[in-house]
């Protein structure tokens, strides 16, 4: 069924050169987004495939290879592709990305095409979108926080440079308003905020949240330092799959060859994986848990492993992954195996956002495991890691305390244990609370965090050293309010 076209000779500058350009007449079959193309010579795994229908040329990419028959992922889709009239030429390469510092303030479609009408992007370099294996003997361990202006995040799951930290959220929870508000308030060190860029990933987004995404960046003004790109809803299920190798190419290249920090942000990788999940269906591959294929676990790492720093570089790449935890399942296999490959998680609640609270962040299933190396003196503030640990422990006794009020009462409780109870209120309402212009400095957030801690004797504050109560838990030397 499949016609193969004779090479052709090319003349260049004078000069003959020999090259294969070998056209494959007609498919054997056509299954959702892939074709299969029969009695293919010299295939490579991941090659570029041109696919010609009519006048019309689509991008492919080989997936797999058996003998001369190979499966090839259509990027645009296999609508209006025919058996019979469908011509297919390799073309010896795998999807590079084409970079240039002019990518900054440019918006991109999920395979790196320009969808914003400033014209194209002149590539100072292209780079295969798999990208290379970080060394692990070369790789910097993070220290050095990002401020990202929200209290409940830079005060208790801090965000370290080089760092994973995903966030775990659910159906109809604002992860895209706390995906805005990262992108407009985060900032390194005064020194070196203006080597600081983001790059933005939304994949299988609605057409009203990707316009709310660029709108928002664009009216708050910080556009100019972030590169987008943006998979729609509606697009071929193939793209989605591209979309964050896409991203996290431009940002190994800010950070490898411009020396910039670049911290990406990845939503929803909830949409990711369940076009992983389509494709593999469609190849026949054996599931695994839920459907989903046992390479899940690879295919996440081979994504949030090109985060780091690595030593003779200047830059960074830092990462926050988003994504929907199918029924809220926390133990669903998408959170469950990005929780074993990232440190930490930051987890959005529901009965939070139902109070009003925004961001609706859970403080005690959230952790990040890096922060205890990337806070303190020199970093953030000296007394940062002790706050951090008396507001988790008094928040957790909130816990115990609110259960037992459940059982006889809130009139029955002790007078220490009401001191508690007003100490849970004013913190979710005061310190994990606020508003989605305000951008809180480290300070702020760690005098907040004081202010919350007088409302309990120094006697419960066990978590704090005697001569750090000494210095900031009096209003008079503190200089701090309170509620």
């Amino acid at each position: 069924m499949c016609g193969v076209v004779p090479q052709v000779l090319v003349f260049t500058s004078g000069r003959i050169r020999k090259t294969m350009n070998v056209e494959y007449m007609g498919l054997k079959e056509i299954s959702g987004p892939l074709v299969v193309i029969d009695g293919v010579k010299d295939a490579s795994y991941e090659e570029m495939v041109e696919i010609t229908v009519g006048k019309n040329k689509r991008l492919g990419q080989i997936i797999k290879i058996d003998g001369e028959l190979c499966v090839v992922q259509v990027f645009e889709g296999t609508r209006g592709i025919s058996l019979e009239n469908t011509r297919s030429k390799l073309l010896g390469k795998p999807l590079k990305m084409p970079l240039s510092k002019e990518l900054l303030g440019r918006v991109m479609d999920g395979i790196g095409r320009p969808v914003d009408e400033l014209g194209e992007i002149y590539p100072e370099k292209s780079w295969d979108i798999n990208g290379e294996p970080i060394n692990p003997v070369m790789r910097e361990y993070p220290r050095n926080f990002i401020q990202t202006g929200i209290s409940s995040i830079d005060g208790l799951t801090t965000l370290i440079r080089g760092q994973k930290l995903p966030v775990f959220s659910g159906s109809g929870l604002p992860h895209n308003q706390l995906a805005v508000q990262i992108v407009r308030q985060a900032k390194i060190s005064d020194t070196e905020n203006e080597n600081f860029a983001v790059v933005f990933a939304a994949m299988g987004v609605k057409h009203d949240v990707a316009e709310y995404f660029r709108q928002s960046f664009q009216k708050s003004g910080v556009l100019d330092r972030v590169v987008m790109f943006l998979n729609l809803a509606n697009d071929p299920v193939v793209e989605r799959i591209v979309t964050p190798r896409c991203a996290l190419t431009a940002a190994e290249y800010l950070a490898y060859e411009k020396n910039m920090h670049v911290l990406v942000i990845m939503t929803d990788m909830t949409s990711y994986a369940e076009a992983l999940r389509e494709i593999s269906s469609s190849k026949g591959e054996i599931p695994s848990r839920k459907g989903y294929p046992g390479y899940l676990y690879s295919d996440l790492a081979s994504l949030y492993e090109r985060a780091g720093m690595v030593k003779g570089c200047k830059g960074s790449i830092t990462q926050i992954p988003i994504l929907t935890m199918p029924n809220d399942d926390i133990t669903h296999p998408i959170p469950d195996l990005t929780g074993y490959i990232t440190e930490g998680q930051i987890v959005l609640d529901k009965n939070l956002s139902q109070k009003g609270i925004y961001p609706p962040v859970s403080i005690l299933p959230s952790l990040s495991r890096l922060m205890k190396d990337g806070i303190g003196e020199g970093y953030t503030r000296a007394d940062h890691p002790q706050v951090a640990n008396q507001l988790f422990a008094s928040y957790a006794k909130v816990q115990e305390v609110r259960a037992l009020a459940s059982v006889i009462g809130e009139e029955e409780l002790s007078e220490i244990d009401k001191l508690y109870m007003k100490f849970g209120r004013k913190f979710e309402e005061n310190f994990i609370s606020q508003d989605f212009r305000e951008n809180r400095s480290i300070e702020e957030t760690l005098d907040l965090g004081w202010t919350l801690l007088r409302l309990l004797p120094k006697e419960e504050l066990d978590r704090i050293s005697p001569d750090t109560i000494a210095k900031y838990y009096d209003i008079s030397e503190s200089g701090a309010g309170d509620f």
